[in-house]
């Protein structure tokens, strides 16, 4: 698209006052549509629907700059494009014809996904997976979750002066955010809720053998040597809704679409002539040319 020029200012201020004046008393615009015809190039016509398409396709810079600078410039970018369209289509190659087709039914395809996977997603049937993945959950087998904090030094001096500030009676907290060098230090340690298999399996054993409230002697990992203060434990219960609408949302949108190929499926004559062929013809360029 050309650079976009501002709009003509008029030098005549009072030519503007009456040109005002006298459109306030024209005939009203007739009503358009996205089939009004706003240019042709030979026999193609140009809509109104297509400058619409093109507006929203624009970059997000482009979204403020108001529609009577943008129309003349998109109009012209339409003419354009397709003046080189019908130059150019009967020179395209087998390959760029090839993937013009493949363009357009994806872009065809995707669509139809889209609006079946939209459709899935309404608050009766999140409410309903939800309904179902908190039952499942229930049924499980139940899963420990441990509240733990920890502090986290890399040289041996300074898990002796950890231990002995300790000993000394020093809260976890203060001394967690004075020595420890792990991005929980300003948190007191504090590591928040986990499960096993999510911490290194050294350290999931350390807090295991703990009771909550108890603190660890130095357990040394790869990353250096912790002290463990654990602090509750629990058995885990399903997470509320707000946590997991988006996956609930996403299988609902798996499951809608997988149906609707399904029964896409069953009710097409479909053949897969591609069993006999040998798969490394994939990677031969050389048959796209003509």
């Amino acid at each position: 698209m050309g650079a976009i020029q501002e709009p003509c200012m008029f030098k005549n201020a009072s030519f503007v006052a009456a040109t005002a004046i006298f459109a306030s008393f024209a005939a009203p615009a007739l009503a358009q549509d996205a089939s009004t015809v706003v240019a042709r190039v030979g026999d193609a016509e140009i809509t109104l629907g297509h400058a619409i398409v093109l507006r929203g396709q624009l970059p997000q810079q482009f979204a403020q700059i108001p529609d009577e600078t943008l129309f003349p410039a998109l109009i012209e970018q339409l003419i354009e494009q397709e003046l080189l369209a019908q130059t150019h289509a009967p020179e395209l190659t087998l390959g760029e014809r090839l993937m013009l087709e493949n363009e357009n039914r994806n872009f065809i395809a995707n669509t139809a996904l889209a609006g079946v996977a939209n459709a899935a997603v309404t608050e009766e049937a999140i409410n309903t997976a939800y309904e179902a993945y908190v039952a499942a959950f229930s049924e499980g087998e139940p899963v420990t979750e441990y509240n733990a904090a920890h502090i986290l030094v890399r040289e041996e001096e300074a898990r002796d002066e950890v231990v002995a500030a300790l000993a000394e009676g020093r809260e976890f907290a203060e001394v967690a955010q004075e020595f420890s060098v792990d991005g929980s230090a300003q948190q007191g340690g504090d590591l928040g809720w986990f499960s096993a298999g999510m911490m290194i399996p050294t350290f999931q054993e350390a807090v295991e053998a703990l009771e909550p409230g108890e603190i660890s002697e130095p357990v040394e990992t790869q990353f250096g040597w912790h002290v463990i203060n654990l602090i509750e434990v629990r058995d885990a219960s399903a997470p509320p809704l707000a946590e997991v609408q988006e996956e609930l949302a996403a299988e609902l949108q798996r499951e809608a679409t997988r149906a609707m190929i399904a029964e896409l499926r069953e009710g097409a004559e479909i053949e897969n002539l591609s069993e006999d062929l040998e798969p490394a013809l994939l990677s031969q360029r050389d048959l796209l040319d003509e």
